[in-house]
């Protein structure tokens, strides 16, 4: 069974905003309160709730945990949350992109940290296609999971879902993460400085509730 964490704005009461979190592999949603997410809301005074969900299995094929997020998404929406967004960090952001190729309308915004983007194989193709926008994906088979996710991402460039990408500068993934951030307007990418770890994450996950995050009136 997967582990859920919801951590309320205010006990007994659904928030107005609400981020749907996953983390990194090898990590638990733990380590996102160890290393300060819920405390960056706090100190703000956000009225935004936090939902971190863990895969059961470290697996970019784990379709169990999509089930999850669409429940956990579609439970949000009737209980009258108005602000949702979903994302992650590395693996964590990945499936929520994948969870987002199905779920879409539900949501007001992806927030993706540190983005696993899939094989040198599909970026590959995508940048000898001269870019995301020229890209050509071609039928694609059901399983063909990492072509549904660049299409998708394809879809939205001119689309109404807001992609908030935040990177490392020294990130291992950079090149693939320079992929999708030239396919993105510049007030959608945020650059800190460091590698793939947790207090580059930590600067990426402030200055997403800074930018993008309502603040109470007042």
């Amino acid at each position: 069974m997967r582990r859920v964490l919801i951590e309320a704005a205010c006990a007994g009461r659904v928030a107005s905003q609400r981020v749907l979190l996953l983390p990194p592999a090898y990590s638990q949603p733990e380590d996102f309160l160890r290393e300060g997410f819920l405390e960056a809301v706090r100190v703000r005074g956000l009225d935004l709730d936090l939902v971190l969900i863990e895969p059961a299995l470290q697996s970019v094929t784990d379709r169990g945990v999509l089930a999850e997020l669409a429940r956990q998404l579609a439970a949000a929406r009737a209980a009258g949350c108005t602000a949702l967004w979903l994302g992650g960090i590395s693996l964590g952001a990945y499936i929520a992109l994948a969870c987002a190729v199905d779920h879409s309308r539900e949501l007001d915004g992806l927030v993706l940290l540190a983005p696993y983007l899939g094989s040198h194989l599909v970026t590959g193709e995508i940048e000898r296609a001269g870019g995301l926008a020229r890209w050509d994906p071609g039928s694609l088979r059901d399983e063909d999971e990492e072509r549904h996710v660049w299409r998708f991402i394809q879809q939205q460039l001119h689309g109404p879902l807001p992609i908030h990408l935040g990177l490392g500068s020294e990130d291992r993934f950079g090149e693939r993460h320079r992929t999708l951030a030239t396919a993105l307007a510049a007030s959608n990418v945020d650059v800190a400085p460091g590698g793939h770890e947790w207090p580059v994450w930590r600067t990426l996950w402030e200055r997403f509730l800074d930018a993008r995050i309502r603040r109470p009136p007042g």
